[in-house]
């Protein structure tokens, strides 16, 4: 039987609508004669979803009872006993409930496709395994519903259903995606405008990754490979020389004139793994590359261009930036150059040959290896030693025995010396051991004795053999010993980072692996120091980690230092280090500051999970509360309205008292509104609609909203004001909120006064509360400590509701005591271009 077909619709956040799509393709396809059924769909409420599964067959759900609460999932048995053509099927990543077959609800689907039946399904990004910590990094929430990424790479047709955040937080705020006591929670944190752009980018970028494996894939099963230009790739090729950085910038450069294109950086390394460059200058050169927003790639290959041609058609190159040649004139004759290689062998791919200062700039000499290089001070300096005291000691033993050997044994003998000198010292220490011995042979063993002359041609022949053969098996042998140095010297850094790399993943602390660091190299005390950002003048640094007897406490106290960045940086007391030792002390610091850098973050992310949480639970109240408050102001307030229906049989006073209450009243349900709003606007919840509007028409609104009080404030309006850009309604409030706030702490005798003015592409709106007060009572009247004073009108709600809102909108509130008594607030907003009188006007 064959198998099904898999196809996913995938959204980056719940209410994209990929299951509506979903029900769309299932009544597309059963209009067009298919068999098509519903295993199972999760409409959450939404009504368009519910409308759009009408008419499509349903098998009925299972029920199943867990801890005594009842579930329903889909009828596998069923649906496989209907055997349909093609079967929906909502939430690919839901865990069944137990009890079921099956742990997992892509499982149940893995028994549909073997059965033969086609299965439409919907799925979120944040759902996939391998971006579960990033979903969880961006949002705060770790989810446990996750399916592995190959069952999604599996399916025949993956379709993205996208929506804009703007557009998805909308629908959110109509009441589209979740019940409305749901909606204030979602908005202010998992469906912040930045949470949605990040999981869109991290949907369109996996996406993406699925269709070039899909690319390759058929390239690979047709057997092209020639890159095709989907898009530019530029590959630069580093050989850990000080060129690399030139080149790194030379192809970030063509990666930036070309929109979309992506930088590569290959290293090769040779077969035998024993690489010549330095392992620093790659490093830095690997950080270069990454800054730079490329990646970096290493290979191994007996061949340097064909495993560079190799990785460049696996990876759908199109061009490639190389250094010229290092090498001189007759090196370049001898030898054809990696750069012209490439070009031979790149068929379509273009080839950028850079210049640099090292290119064909040194002699042979200077291109040769360093004498110390290969295997070390210490060792080649012993190698001369021995030299000079081995050569004269043969040479005398030799003597000795001229009467039982003669001139060939007597070089054997020096080949030898020299072979054992070039194991020892490497390269130059055989050279030299194989010139003398070659002059001690002439001068002692070969007729006439004492004499640099030679009069037999055999003899001269037999010399110059032994220099040649001695130089050549020297030259193999040095450098066989410093391969083998160097190896040895690679695996005892590969296994100190193995070992610090090992503690970290082990979760040791940071001193634990400062102790070990101190112990590799037998340091007498280390320190991890960080530096002081706030201190400008004089650094200051403190001790993040130590070990050993008196660690340094500043870097100047320290014989040895390996700065991890500008403000970190590891300092230790002990013997001198080698230069190798030093590199390797340095690899360790840099993974000792990742660690540092880990551990820093992680108590960053334990405090924002914290943070969220609290804001979680301080939102979820602050909904309660307000709802609670409502309906108590709501039930307080009906039976003193029903009260104030008859007056006829209350006193005056009682009716005034009664007045009063339900003013308060009043005043307490719009400061829930006034909270409400300030949440919903701080959440990103409140639509703006940015338009020219009327000062004229925004006073009228909310001088109206004020009731019977608002007429008694004095307006003080220009003629002929410009319209200001803003959002009518949140203007009126933010007006509104403003005169109750000055009426409230107005004397009935002086009311507050709202004047206009007009300032250069700005209208600036000023609301003063009136003082008609004598000037010794109203200064003690406002220095009183009541919510009125001015220090905390600046801070109340009603001034904190108005700021935002004016400042969503563009525009600016500033408020400030006037000759000290009176409280003024400013609110200035952008006016919009005046328009011409006629059409004639525009024209001209």
């Amino acid at each position: 039987m064959a198998r099904g077909g898999l196809r996913i619709y995938l959204g980056a956040a719940p209410g994209v609508g990929k299951t509506y799509a979903m029900l769309a393709e299932g009544q597309r396809l059963r209009s067009q004669g298919a068999d098509v059924v519903v295993g199972l769909v999760e409409p959450h409420g939404r009504r368009l979803t519910a409308a759009m599964a009408e008419g499509l067959e349903t098998v009925p759900r299972r029920e199943l009872v867990h801890r005594g609460v009842a579930f329903t999932e889909m009828d596998l048995d069923a649906v496989l006993a209907r055997h349909p053509q093609i079967v929906l099927v909502d939430e690919l990543a839901h865990t069944d409930v137990p009890g079921c077959r099956n742990a997992k609800r892509w499982q149940d689907v893995e028994e549909l496709l073997g059965a033969g039946i086609d299965v439409v399904t919907t799925l979120n990004v944040q759902h996939l395994e391998s971006l579960n910590d990033v979903v969880e990094q961006i949002t705060g929430i770790k989810q446990h519903e996750t399916l592995p990424d190959e069952v999604a790479r599996r399916a025949d047709l993956i379709e993205l259903v996208d929506l804009p955040p703007e557009l998805l937080r909308r629908r959110m705020t109509h009441g589209d995606i979740y019940p409305p006591d749901r909606i204030e929670a979602s908005l202010t944190h998992y469906f912040r405008v930045g949470n949605l752009t990040a999981l869109r980018e991290l949907a369109l970028l996996w996406l993406a990754d699925r269709v070039e494996e899909g690319l390759q894939r058929y390239r690979a099963e047709h057997g092209i490979s020639a890159p095709w230009e989907t898009r530019e790739r530029i590959l630069v090729g580093l050989t850990g020389g000080q060129e690399g950085e030139t080149l790194i910038r030379r192809a970030a450069r063509i990666t930036a004139r070309t929109p979309g294109s992506e930088l590569l950086a290959l290293h090769v390394v040779p077969g035998d793994g024993l690489a010549a460059s330095s392992p620093a200058a790659l490093d830095d050169q690997r950080s270069l590359v990454e800054s730079l927003g490329g990646s970096y790639h290493q290979t191994t290959g007996d061949d340097v261009v064909e495993a560079l041609l190799e990785f460049a058609r696996a990876e759908n190159v199109t061009q490639i930036v190389l250094g010229a040649s290092r090498r001189g004139r007759l090196s370049a004759l001898l030898r054809v150059g990696v750069g012209r290689r490439t070009i031979r062998g790149s068929g379509p791919i273009d080839v950028h040959i850079v210049t640099h200062e090292e290119a064909a700039g040194s002699s042979v000499l200077m291109r040769l290896p360093h004498p110390v290089r290969g295997t070390g001070r210490r060792r080649y300096w012993f190698a001369m030693a021995g030299t000079a005291v081995l050569l004269p000691v043969l040479t005398l033993v030799l003597t000795a025995l001229r009467d039982r050997l003669d001139l060939s044994s007597d070089l054997v003998v020096y080949l030898l010396a020299v072979v054992v000198v070039a194991l020892v010292g490497g390269l130059w220490p055989a050279l030299v051991a194989a010139v003398a011995a070659g002059l001690l042979a002439d001068y002692f063993f070969t007729s006439p004795v004492h004499s640099l002359d030679v009069t037999h041609g055999n003899e001269i022949l037999a010399l110059v053999v032994f220099v040649v053969v001695a130089v050549l098996v020297g030259t193999a042998a040095g450098t066989a010993a410093g391969r083998t140095c160097q190896a040895l010297r690679a695996t005892s850094e590969a296994r100190a980072l193995s070992r610090l790399a090992a503690a970290m993943m082990h979760g040791q602390e940071l001193p634990a692996l400062v102790e070990q660091i101190r112990e590799n190299f037998g340091l007498v005390a280390v320190s991890l120091l960080e530096r002081d950002p706030e201190a400008t003048t004089t650094p200051r640094w403190f001790v993040v980690a130590s070990a050993g007897d008196r660690p340094p406490e500043r870097p100047y106290e320290a014989d040895l230092e390996s700065p991890v960045d500008d403000d970190l940086t590891l300092a230790a007391r002990g013997h001198g280090l080698s230069a190798d030792d030093h590199r390797i002390l340095a690899a360790c610091a840099a993974q000792l500051g990742v660690a540092y850098t880990q551990g820093r973050l992680a108590r960053r992310a334990a405090e924002t999970d914290t943070h969220i949480a609290a804001e979680r639970t301080r939102a979820a109240l602050l909904l309660r509360a307000g709802r609670d408050l409502r309906a108590c102001l709501g039930a307080a307030d009906e039976p003193l309205g029903r009260l104030r229906d008859h007056t006829g049989y209350l006193a005056r006073e009682e009716v005034q008292l009664l007045d009063a209450a339900r003013s308060w009243v009043h005043r307490a349900e719009r400061l829930v509104t006034d909270l409400d709003v300030l949440s919903r606007l701080h959440g990103g919840a409140l639509d703006l609609c940015l338009r020219p509007v009327e000062l004229s028409e925004v006073l009228t609104t909310a001088l109206d909203d004020l009731g019977p009080g608002g007429h008694t404030i004095v307006l003080d309006l220009p003629e002929d004001l410009p319209d200001m850009i803003a959002d009518a309604v949140l203007l009126t409030r933010a007006l509104t909120a403003l005169a109750a706030d000055a009426l409230r702490h107005s004397p009935p005798a002086c009311p507050p006064v709202l004047a206009a003015e007009p300032l250069p592409d700005r209208l600036a709106v000023r609301v003063t509360d009136g003082d008609g007060e004598p000037a010794a009572e109203a200064d003690a009247r406002r220095t009183a400590p009541v919510p009125g004073a001015p220090g905390a009108r600046a801070d109340s709600i009603a001034q904190r509701l108005s700021k935002d809102l004016v400042e969503a909108m563009g525009g600016t509130l500033t408020s400030a005591d006037i000759a000290g008594r009176a409280f003024s607030v400013t609110l200035v907003l952008p006016t919009a271009a005046r328009r011409p009188e006629s059409a004639f006007e525009s024209r001209e």
